[in-house]
């Protein structure tokens, strides 16, 4: 019956974490005013609309020296070529990252840098450019009327905040909002991992969400993903709503692993997290096509570059933001394609079967004539192949359907990590962390020690040497403080900002006169937890717990199995020179001061030598107890 009831409560947990992550059917209904089914996607080159985005561009002046010729021949050659209305670029213009890696600070030459890049492309003039902050352009500055905000200096748009875009064409107006969570002051690395946006900015973004009701789309960007971002109620999330997509980057692709990262809001809302221009060189093209949103996300310098417009992506639709029957009442297929050599062939695909070849309506447009009709049930696989005079071809395909009942899922972990508040599950579970150690130093504290049994098992020895470690007062207390301390006391105090003091605790950070809310402190918090308080008093107790079957330091080599011994002794030393890297870690960048100033890191590593030094020296009166007992035990 416990079996079922387990069963049971499983299967509801998945079933209720797939319903949250991965939002399918019809979303909620938002503000924006129905479109009718005319003009349907055709054979004209009208009500077609395109944009570029990049981001995560990293300029360095000490790391990857083709990351900056690479990306003036991207705004030169890869923007000629594709010639967007507009290029939206999301952040981390700039490395912002000292030669060895651990400090952070604006660095001029490379906004320098990104500036020529601009003027030599002359890419300005050829597209609307509208460059955006980052938490690396944010790195060490203390207000933003600093000389160090090069932003303001050496960008293309120059102005700090969220602000509303609209592009107008002949076939409507399209919204552009920019959401700018970067810190103000702005703090050095690690500590703005996470967007923070106050009651004003959101009710100046609610403002313009409100505006942008009367275009035919609003896009929404920025740099942090929604997961990333910390906001008051009602949350990021439900003001940008009645946006078709969000667009943003900061991930970078997570390190390789995941090369997509893309989902949808449970109001229909598309966030579309592009991967990383630094080492991965990637860029993503979308299109309006009749308002209807496609894009693909590309790689640098890999032709043909290919874009379905019609019949669009049905895992990438939204009923509520698209007038998704017009690919119904369409009449052609429609495709975007790009070289810089001539094309010189377009073949479709649908199901497998050549429907044929389209042909080229004016500069990019590719047209097929199809009949929806045929494909009005279930899904079908739509692909195109492109091929250009040097012999290079490039294929893009997707799943369509016609019918809006039908389901597709994004990715579990994608939705996982762009729709999960991570600062609200780093903050949970921080705490209960810290409560469940505290809880089994207190419970143990008080507890009735049991009496040793003949050949205890593991678990009741554990449970023997937590009784002795927490019946002991140096180590109770010791590691009580511990805790406590690590989730109320300041970590460190030292330079957060250049010439600006600040500090550091596991729920947010004190610097400029502001407080910044805790977000990647609390996974700091965590790390601490996991990988170095909760070891150490494991070690502690396996100290305590050898000392009481009579042994010391040197003899308990010979007598407890060495493999054994010297991996546990080696765990410790590991987790102990993690923790001494950190200390020279938070020197580097925060100054002498942080690593003088830092209970949570320096004065630690004198504590933990103290205790480890005090389990082994500990007088054996003081353990006469215990000792008796284990030995009575061993002889029985």
């Amino acid at each position: 019956m416990l079996k079922l009831a387990v069963g049971l409560l499983t299967a509801a947990a998945v079933a209720l974490l797939l319903d949250c992550y991965a939002p399918s059917g019809t979303p909620l209904p938002v503000g924006r005013r129905p479109r009718a089914p005319q003009p349907a996607p055709g054979a004209e080159a009208a009500n077609l609309l395109w944009a570029v985005q990049v981001s995560d561009i990293h300029i360095s002046r000490f790391r990857d020296p083709k990351r900056a010729p690479d990306f003036e021949k991207f705004c030169s050659e890869t923007i000629d070529i594709i010639q967007p209305a507009l290029v939206l670029a999301t952040g981390d213009l700039t490395d912002a990252k000292t030669r060895d890696k651990l400090g952070s600070e604006q660095v001029e030459a490379e906004w320098k840098t990104y500036q020529s890049i601009l003027k030599r492309s002359r890419v300005m003039e050829k597209t609307k450019w509208i460059d955006i902050k980052g938490n690396h352009d944010s790195f060490n500055i203390p207000y933003l009327d600093s000389v160090q905000n090069y932003y303001r200096k050496y960008s293309a748009w120059r102005k700090d905040g969220s602000f509303h875009y609209i592009h107008t064409t002949s076939f409507g107006n399209y919204s552009f909002i920019c959401v700018d969570a970067t810190l103000s002051p702005g703090p050095k690395r690690p500590y703005n991992f996470f967007g923070i946006l106050n009651v004003n900015q959101m009710k100046e973004l609610s403002l313009m969400a409100t505006e942008s009701l009367h275009s035919n789309h609003t896009i929404w960007f920025g740099h942090f993903p929604t997961s990333t971002i910390i906001s008051p109620a009602p949350g990021i999330r439900t003001l940008m709503s009645s946006a078709t997509a969000y667009l943003c980057g900061h991930l970078h692709t997570m390190g390789g692993l995941m090369p997509a990262l893309h989902s949808q809001h449970r109001g229909g809302t598309l966030e579309l997290e592009l991967g990383d221009w630094m080492d991965n060189r990637r860029y993503r093209i979308l299109a309006f096509d009749h308002d209807l949103l496609s894009f693909a996300d590309l790689n640098f310098e890999e032709w043909p570059v290919v874009l379905i417009t019609n019949p669009k992506s049905f895992l990438y639709s939204s009923s509520a933001h698209e007038p998704l029957v017009k690919i119904l009442y369409s009449t052609h297929i429609r495709i975007l394609a790009f070289s810089p050599s001539v094309i010189i062939a377009v073949k479709v695909y649908i199901d497998g079967v050549h429907l044929g070849n389209a042909h080229q309506v004016s500069g990019p447009l590719y047209v097929l004539k199809w009949s929806p009709q045929n494909y009005s049930e279930g899904f079908h696989h739509i692909d195109v192949a492109v091929q250009d005079a040097s012999g290079r071809i490039g294929t893009r395909g997707h799943i369509f359907a016609m019918e809006e009942n039908l389901s597709l899922r994004f990715g579990f972990w994608s939705s996982v990590i762009l729709l999960t508040d991570h600062y609200v599950l780093a903050r949970v579970l921080f705490g209960l962390i810290v409560l469940i150690q505290i809880a089994l130093l207190v419970v143990f504290r008080y507890l009735q020690k049991p009496a040793l049994k003949e050949k205890p098992g593991l678990l009741t020895l554990t449970s023997y040497s937590l009784h002795v470690f927490s019946k002991t007062n140096t180590f109770y207390y010791s590691v009580l403080v511990l805790n406590l301390y690590t989730m109320l006391g300041p970590w460190f105090v030292g330079e957060l900002i250049d010439g600006q003091v600040g500090a550091c605790f596991s729920f947010g950070v004190f610097v400029g006169g502001s407080f910044l809310q805790g977000g990647i402190t609390f996974v700091v918090g965590i790390l601490q937890m996991l990988f170095f308080n909760l070891p150490l008093m494991a070690y502690l107790c396996w100290c305590l717990f050898l000392r009481c079957q009579g042994h010391s330091f040197h003899s308990h080599i010979h007598h407890v199995r060495r493999l054994v011994a010297v991996l546990v002794h080696l765990a410790m030393a590991l987790l102990l020179a993690w923790q001494v890297y950190s200390c020279y870690f938070l020197q580097r960048t925060y100054g002498t001061l942080a690593f003088f100033l830092s209970p949570m890191r320096t004065w630690l590593v004198a504590l933990t030598s103290a205790l480890i030094y005090k389990t082994w020296t500990l007088k054996s009166s003081e353990l006469r107890t215990y000792i008796v007992e284990m030995k009575n035990c061993q002889s029985s």
